[in-house]
């Protein structure tokens, strides 16, 4: 058994956003080395690390080196340089989430006929190389709106995701690989978060429901647990096991699923990493959703995964109509309600719609929860100096 806590160990994360400052607060916890590799000199991981350094995750020297001085690899966003990791791997570097799985996720297209070849359910869709080929499917008839288009590649937080209802919806969006899939009429958007540690051991965490902001298209509120009835939570339970089981991941899988008017259960995507639908894990959970993927990737035991108590997560992010230098209005009045923790990412500058933090609201009555959580969401405003 390898000796992680305080000994020479190095634990490499690619990404410095807020998902891996959340992870450093675990990495802390167990005096775990971590080295961060990040683009931006303002990363949120940058204060929380041993070692940071600067570098391109897309870059393939940049990744290949920052690999070769760490004993276990992981990530926090997808877009990295696959490649690299592949030759790391294969140099004996332990790479979790593994090259061939971020392969098949990162491209939409390529995840979503990975389903298909599995046996999942998901919505129908079709392929496209260009977007020009997308107006030649609806002119010639077989392609019909209203539907969802998606970019293939570097799509996040509601970006490289449109539902198309005309043809003039086709003309600001970005030229390249793309896939429209089936608008599903849903009652609820549902995930599941599956840990898998390196020797197989598998846990699910509760399912939780996705409020979505409309025009954003970026979750408002994280309700765990979902609620849905019993039988439903079940389907997606086994769904989201299928399809980890489909990857083969190790680490955590996000899957996120659509609960059809039929309550049948339908995959959208899946992310390997910590995910905005298991924020709420930190305070809720007897494991964080962080913590669980520390465990997993460097094969401890893994933690109880249910909920000591009913929790609400409301995204913060930048106010429309402000750029510049953040400032959280009336932060101190939500401080002031029971049960309410704020997480800050700490991104100096704010902009429209941008992931600035997030409030948990914990109670024993969810129904009081996602009350309070309206509160909170209509008190604080993230705006700018």
């Amino acid at each position: 058994m390898t000796n992680y806590f305080s000994s020479n160990f190095k634990l490499g994360i690619l990404g410095g956003g807020q998902l891996g400052k959340m992870l450093l607060y675990n990495t802390r916890k167990f005096d775990i080395f971590t080295a961060v590799l990040d683009s931006s000199n303002e990363a949120p991981s940058k204060m929380a690390c041993n070692e940071f350094q600067l570098g391109d995750l897309m870059d393939y020297d940049a990744v290949y080196n920052f690999g070769k001085q760490v004993d276990i690899l992981t990530i926090e966003i997808e877009n990295v340089n696959v490649d690299a990791l592949e030759t790391l791997e294969k140099e004996g570097v332990k790479v979790y989430p593994a090259s061939k799985t971020l392969r098949q996720i990162q491209n939409k297209a390529k995840q979503k006929l990975f389903y298909r070849d599995q046996n999942i359910p998901t919505s129908d869709f079709t392929r496209f190389a260009y977007l020009s080929e997308i107006e030649d499917a609806i002119i010639n008839g077989g392609l019909h709106f209203p539907f969802v288009w998606k970019a293939a590649q570097f799509g996040y937080d509601g970006n490289g995701v449109k539902v198309v209802r005309t043809l003039e919806d086709l003309k600001r969006l970005p030229k390249g690989e793309c896939i429209a899939e089936e608008l599903i009429p849903f009652k609820n958007e549902l995930a599941v978060i599956v840990a898998r540690s390196a020797s197989g051991e598998i846990k699910t965490y509760p399912v939780v429901e996705m409020e979505f902001h409309p025009e954003a298209n970026q979750v408002e509120y994280v309700i765990c647990p979902a609620r849905i009835p019993d039988s439903v939570a079940k389907k997606a339970e086994e769904v989201a096991l299928k399809t980890s089981k489909a990857f083969n991941h190790v680490g955590l899988l996000a899957v996120e699923m659509f609960q059809t008017e039929n309550d049948d259960i339908l995959v959208n995507e899946v992310a390997p990493r910590p995910h905005n639908s298991g924020h709420q894990t930190i305070e809720a959970s007897y494991t964080s959703q962080f913590e669980q993927h520390i465990r997993a990737i460097l094969d401890l035991p893994l933690g109880r995964t249910d909920s000591k108590v009913g929790g609400v997560m409301v995204n913060l992010v930048g106010a429309e109509g402000y750029t510049g230098n953040v400032v959280y209005q009336n932060i101190e009045n939500i401080m002031k309600l029971d049960g309410v923790t704020p997480h800050i990412y700490g991104k100096k500058e704010t902009r429209p719609f941008r992931k600035m933090g997030h409030v948990t609201i914990v109670n024993e009555d969810l129904n009081e929860a996602r009350r309070v959580a309206e509160l909170v969401k209509k008190s604080i405003k993230v705006i700018s100096e």
